[in-house]
């Protein structure tokens, strides 16, 4: 972990004064270009990557966006819009998908992007030896070998059976363009920022891309630094070290505001859950699950582990997505029926371990702490295991048998398969009911959006009575800035503005 000692140099470079608390800059001021940024990431260790297709923490995925982009992105309000690709657009029944690649879009490196470049990309991402997270499910239905390069910006991707929502696994961050050169010692892509110096669990520094197609970022350096401690995230900011933070704890929205700094809140479809392995004891047993389910006082959570900043869960991720199944009952706390289940299943005085860490981001630990009070009005002993960053996201991350994990904005398909299916990269819970696979299946191939809805509604309720996530709550998303930098806005994709940092200037101050 980088100390706030060492946060000096060329990372406070960038600021354009210190002194008198900064007020908050009017509408309209104008950006100044230049300057060197810095943003605190929540979490991170040794097993920090720059690998365009495995980003796991806050800043892996920070670092990922500012280098590689998709074919498509995820605007602000959650909805699809071109990025590398001018356009991506089907045939009649799905089964092929015509991509058009944007005029002149450049790699750092000074290579312009061609078709040869963007094949590489998803063959590289679906690489049945080791696919990445936004290539599992792109690898069941892509059919590279029969696809088709008509000309230097232009394909048709063949695909083995009509896929309807193939755009939203095209706009994931995961599924970024790389070279056909690409080198991971030191990495290219089309981002608005180049790589120049990364070491894992401290800090990465990156360049203005001068040649970024959609305009290049108003500074002329970036520096992402690791924090695992969520008291030196904010003294960073408050003192000048970092000029954004994502998962500003939730108590410090409104104190934050006389020390020059803003909260920066985003409603968001993301999630911090509990996550139940359904294939060990005693989790798999259903009436487990469903009793720790029925244990959560999520008013509670929303209230206490968020302060306020969300909206009630009912065990079903994906709440932006048009099929959400929002008809089914919302799940509260029945501490009797949670007993009754439990002496049914001969665990009344059941004991477990939840594994959580301060990585998860906000609402993670405090989540956690409140879980152990509620669970004891069942008569369940829940022995907290508080795990540092490097331990928690490390060769034990998706065995433990009760933890936590935290998950953005994505709609429901394109979640199943990161999560929710054998084979899926993360798939924490190890979920795995063939009745649910084959409803997706069908849903995902199926073009009318009325009987899709009705299939995923169906699969929802699978999951809403037997699946391993217990999701009490969706965040607002609360990141912090200092007052001396404007550009970030609320985003309903990732932390921090969807961690575009090009988009951030400073301000002159009077």
């Amino acid at each position: 972990m980088l100390k706030l000692g060492l946060l000096t140099g060329a990372a406070l470079a960038g600021l354009p004064g210190c002194g008198a608390v900064p007020q908050r800059p009017p509408p309209g001021t104008p950006p100044v270009r230049g300057g060197v940024y810095s943003h605190g990431a929540t979490g991170g260790g040794l097993k920090d990557t720059l690998d365009p297709y495995f980003p796991v923490t806050n800043p892996d995925i920070s670092r990922c966006v500012q280098l590689y982009e998709p074919l498509l992105r995820w605007n602000p309000d959650y909805e699809i819009e071109p990025a590398v690709a001018e356009s991506v657009t089907p045939n009649a029944d799905n089964t092929q998908w015509t991509i058009r690649i944007r005029d002149g879009v450049e790699f750092h490196h000074g290579k312009t992007v061609t078709a040869e470049d963007v094949m590489h990309s998803l063959a590289t991402v679906t690489d049945p030896d080791n696919p990445g997270s936004g290539g599992t499910e792109l690898a069941t239905v892509v059919e590279l070998q029969n696809s088709k390069v008509l000309d230097p910006r232009t394909i048709v991707l063949q695909l083995n059976s009509p896929y309807a929502v193939l755009d939203q696994l095209l706009a994931e961050y995961t599924v970024g363009i790389i070279p056909t050169d690409f080198d991971i010692s030191h990495p290219v892509g089309t981002g608005p920022f180049a790589y120049q110096h990364f070491v894992p669990g401290q800090l990465s520094r990156f360049v203005r891309h001068e040649n970024y197609w959609d305009g290049p970022a108003y500074v002329d350096e970036l520096f992402i630094y690791d924090f695992a401690d969520d008291a030196a995230k904010v003294n960073a900011l408050l003192a000048g070290q970092v000029q954004s933070i994502d998962n500003l704890p939730n108590y410090l929205a409104g104190t934050i505001e006389q020390q020059g700094a803003s909260p920066l809140v985003s409603d968001t479809g993301a999630w911090v859950p509990f996550t139940m392995r359904v294939d060990v004891a005693p989790f798999s047993d259903v009436r487990v699950r469903q009793a720790l389910r029925l244990i959560v006082d999520r008013r509670q959570m929303i209230d206490q582990a968020l302060g306020g900043f969300g909206v009630l869960g009912n065990d079903l991720y994906a709440p932006f997505d048009p099929a959400y199944a929002s008809h089914l009952p919302q799940r509260e706390q029945d501490v009797d029926q949670a007993r009754s289940l439990l002496r049914q299943a001969g665990h009344e005085d059941l004991e477990v371990e939840l594994v959580t860490s301060s990585a998860v981001g906000a609402g993670g630990v405090e989540s956690a702490n409140l879980f152990v009070e509620q669970a004891r009005q069942a008569g369940v002993t829940v022995r907290l295991n508080k795990a540092d960053a490097n331990v928690f996201y490390g060769d034990r991350y998706l065995s433990w048998n009760f933890a936590q994990d935290f998950w953005n904005t994505r709609n429901y398909i394109p979640q199943v398969a990161t999560s929710s299916v054998a084979g899926a990269t993360y798939n924490e819970t190890h979920f795995d009911d063939p009745t649910f696979t084959a409803l997706i299946e069908q849903a995902k191939r199926e073009p009318d959006p009325a009987r899709r809805t009705q299939l995923l509604h169906d699969a929802q309720e699978i999951e809403y009575n037997t699946g391993g996530y217990i999701i009490w709550g969706f965040k607002r998303q609360l990141d912090a800035y200092s007052n001396l930098v404007q550009g970030l806005e609320p985003h309903r994709y990732l932390p921090c503005s969807n961690f575009r940092f090009s988009r951030a200037s400073f301000v002159r101050q009077p």
